[in-house]
């Protein structure tokens, strides 16, 4: 199952290993993925005489790890092949205190405050990219806080069990039997949300501010971009943000970035974080900012556990998100017919037919590739014409099983109350209404500025933009924003990196001038 390439990494990668570990399964003998299970972590554990492995018979699939003898909080339904073969070594890493996943002290600090007990379960598919930055972010809290305990399902293996959950996109984490997350996560979301539902001891967390001479919010290629530039002037930086990459990190292809003729989102992000590395620059990843202020020339950026970041210049860099419809049905039928991700969520509509609500580069090319899927592809675009790309234009018409309506309003998502059913449209023309049956509805209608958090302190305009001037200076001294966020035309990544680093050179520039301190 592993060549001999593969298990020369693994020993490498467990040459190290500080305690023992025991991959402790209980199959059922007639079980159909009991072979390649028992084979792939006797391979796994012949590469380290730290690993071992024990079969017991069970009633399905699955099995722990254990450290020293000792349960570590991490199991698996799942033969993790696949993307998730990462998560299995990472989780024998992270157990060992070696894994390089864990976050900075601060958000060790709040992982292990969090009240437990705390029994979470993922629905993955092995096919899914976005799966394992999910498990292994979950892994890594069980690793941290012995009340927290994750398990990680292929809902391939349990087709059963995830149609009678109504799992209609990956990964789907439950909480003690609720449903607590749906889609691409991070491990700051992740923690927010187990934050909210169980609270935390707050005793275990120390408030602490710190003192830069610039604060980048956002880790996209804006924020990046002006953390770099302004290292490179030789100052104190601090670079604050829910994840390196930003949107980056939900981009498959990239073919536009110049001098780099092909990449994808992942490779993309990994650059940025190894470019930023190289410079002193202070890291402090998975935080979202609750609150902005600005009093006697400094700026100060806290967070919702207490950390404040205060500095004479603030480059605002928090990117956007993915537009929502906001219409009735929508938030009630996410993860359950509605999703917003066709690479990662496309698999569970094969042979059914769905929809795709924009008619831009985002959704025409989600169209084409859920048509390669699906039995049939709607697409739904406001406007009077699509607006993708004519190349993509034309391949989308070229395919049998896709119709397309232009100058319609989606007016509702609706459902049996456990999954989509259909969408609701009004002709603009005409006024006329519709209903198209259908299991799934995917959302591509661009994205929004994440700006809400200066509504009351800069100008923004109609589309939730900070204004900025040519050189990325906002209407307060000292405060700058760059990219996605910002007014400047065209949202593109190369546009992001340059407008990052104009912000970068504006603040120093304001700084020799003495217009910041």
């Amino acid at each position: 199952m592993l060549d001999a390439s593969l298990k020369e990494q693994v020993r490498s990668i467990f040459s190290g290993l500080k305690a023992d570990y025991m991959f402790d399964m209980e199959v059922a003998p007639q079980h159909e993925s009991r072979g390649e299970l028992v084979e792939l972590l006797g391979e796994v554990a012949s590469c380290s005489d730290r690993i071992a492995c024990r079969e017991r018979p069970g009633e399905g699939l699955r099995f722990s790890l254990l450290r020293n003898g000792e349960p570590t909080g991490i199991s698996f339904r799942a033969v993790p092949t696949g993307h998730e073969f990462s998560s299995l070594l990472l989780a024998v890493l992270n157990a060992d205190g070696q894994g390089k996943n864990f976050p900075d002290r601060s958000v060790c600090d709040r992982v292990r405050a969090l009240n437990g007990p705390i029994r979470l379960t993922t629905y993955v598919s092995l096919t899914c990219t976005n799966c394992p930055d999910v498990v292994q972010a979950l892994n890594a809290m069980a690793t941290l806080n012995p009340g927290v305990e994750h398990e990680t399902v292929d809902g391939a293996i349990h087709q059963a069990e995830v149609a009678a959950l109504n799992v209609q996109g990956v990964p789907s984490v439950f909480a003690d039997g609720e449903l607590l997350h749906v889609g691409r996560g991070d491990f700051g979301e992740l923690l927010a949300k187990l934050e909210a539902r169980y609270g935390i001891d707050a005793a275990g967390i120390e408030a602490v501010e710190r003192r830069f001479d610039v604060v980048v919010l956002g880790g996209g290629p804006a924020g990046v971009s002006a953390a770099i530039y302004s290292a490179r002037k030789g100052l104190s930086v601090a670079l604050v943000a829910e994840r390196i990459g930003g949107q980056v990190n939900e981009t498959v292809g990239i073919e536009n970035l110049i001098s780099v003729p092909e990449t994808t989102g992942r490779e993309l992000v990994g650059r940025l974080a190894e470019h930023l590395g190289r410079y002193p620059v202070e890291v402090f990843e998975h935080r979202r900012a609750s609150k902005v202020e600005v009093a006697d020339g400094l700026k100060s950026v806290a967070t919702a556990t207490g950390e404040r970041f205060v500095a004479p210049a603030l480059i605002v860099a928090t990117g956007a998100r993915w537009r929502r419809l906001n219409v009735p049905g929508e938030r009630e039928y996410t993860g359950r017919g509605v999703a917003f991700c066709p690479h990662c969520d496309g698999p569970f509509y094969k042979d059914r037919p769905v929809a795709v609500v924009g008619g831009g580069n985002s959704g025409v090319e989600a169209a084409i590739d859920l048509a390669g899927i699906c039995s049939h592809v709607t697409v739904l675009e406001f406007m009077d014409s699509l607006k993708a790309d004519v190349v993509l234009q034309d391949k989308l018409r070229s395919l049998p099983n896709v119709v397309v309506f232009t100058s319609v309003q989606t007016t509702s998502v609706e459902g049996d109350g456990s999954k989509v059913t259909a969408v609701r449209l009004k002709d603009r023309a005409s006024g006329e209404e519709r209903t198209i049956p259908l299991d799934g509805v995917f959302v591509q209608i661009g994205l929004s500025a994440n700006s809400d958090l200066f509504d009351d302190l800069l100008e923004r305009n109609r589309a939730g933009e900070i204004v900025i001037d040519d050189y990325c200076r906002t209407g307060i001294p000292g405060v700058y924003a760059a990219g996605d966020v910002s007014t400047v035309p065209y949202k593109q990544i190369v546009v992001a990196m340059g407008e990052g680093a104009k912000a970068a050179l504006s603040a120093f520039d304001d700084r020799v001038r003495g217009v910041i301190g």
